[in-house]
């Protein structure tokens, strides 16, 4: 029962995003080099896990505290957990949760920065900084989508990095992929929580450009990743095999009409937030498998 709930309150399910972006760091290395280092691979899996749930675990904790998902109308996909509203563990418990694996993900980190150097501490830097403040300081500026996407992408140029000693041009698009595809799911999740967020000082991007506008938003963020794909594809970075992620299209387009009818109800609103997250990781494997086979 316990076990149920803090894997509840730490999204396990959301955790896929970081491991297609690692995955997608190390099938880029294997796709250029030919080489993985199977104990670093090991070691950046966990310490990536260690981070994401961190943020995930501060992030409802301060929520709670700020009366955010108090005022939400919850659903499987936006809205928090609920584990703290429904008091089935202490604000005080999650925060240190939170912090612990903030500690643990930044030994990790730690140990890459004594083998592999400076880029590896400015990510590691940037990550320990964005998580901690994600919840109190990014949000409240309009940048969490941006804050999502830029996390999704050094999570490839990291892996990548550490496998390889170096960053790439192949690596930056993978990045750009991963980034704007894990953006794309925080950004239609924000629908059904647009009042409760910015009744307590909240700024996402449905926020700042209001519900209907942003809804025609929603397109940008899929087209971006599939121009890096297409870029990377037709310059010979990318072999040709990973146009296999368009085969997604009919999920983006289903997710997109949908958010455009729905976007001011949350309960017409929640297949589309499902088909979203679908989407995006069906993409983002897809993009791995045609690396791999495209070897």
């Amino acid at each position: 029962m316990m076990l149920s709930v803090w894997l509840r309150v730490i999204r396990v399910r959301f955790l896929l995003a970081s491991v297609i972006a690692v995955s997608v760091g190390l099938t880029l290395n294997w796709w250029q080099n030919n080489l993985i280092d199977p104990f670093d691979a090991v070691m950046v899996f966990a310490g990536v896990m260690a981070l994401h749930a961190s943020v995930d675990l501060l992030n409802d904790f301060w929520d709670f505290k700020r009366g955010i998902d108090i005022k939400t109308n919850r659903t499987k996909m936006s809205g928090g957990t609920g584990v703290l509203p429904e008091g089935l563990l202490k604000p005080s418990s999650v925060y240190r949760a939170g912090v612990a694996f903030l500690i643990i993900g930044a030994i990790i980190g730690g140990y890459f920065v004594i083998t592999d150097g400076i880029i590896i501490a400015i990510i590691l830097g940037f990550a320990i900084l964005s998580i901690y403040f994600y919840s109190t300081k990014i949000v409240d500026s309009g940048l969490g989508e941006f804050f999502v996407a830029v996390k999704g992408c050094m999570i490839v140029l990291g892996t990548y990095y550490i496998q390889s000693g170096q960053i790439t041009i192949e690596s930056v698009l993978g990045g750009i992929v991963v980034g704007s595809l894990s953006s794309l799911v925080l950004f239609i999740a924000s629908f059904p929580d647009h009042d409760a967020d910015k009744s307590k000082g909240r700024k996402t991007l449905v926020i700042v450009v209001g519900k209907q506008k942003a809804a025609k938003l929603f397109w940008l963020f899929p087209l971006v990743s599939y121009f890096a794909i297409i870029i990377g594809v037709s310059t010979n970075l990318f072999p040709p095999m990973s146009l296999i992620s368009l085969l997604g299209i009919p999920l983006m387009i289903k997710s997109g009409l949908g958010l455009r009818k729905n976007f001011d109800s949350v309960e017409s609103l929640v297949p589309y937030m499902s088909s979203t997250l679908m989407f995006s990781r069906i993409t983002g494997a897809l993009f791995v498998v045609g690396l791999l086979i495209g070897l």
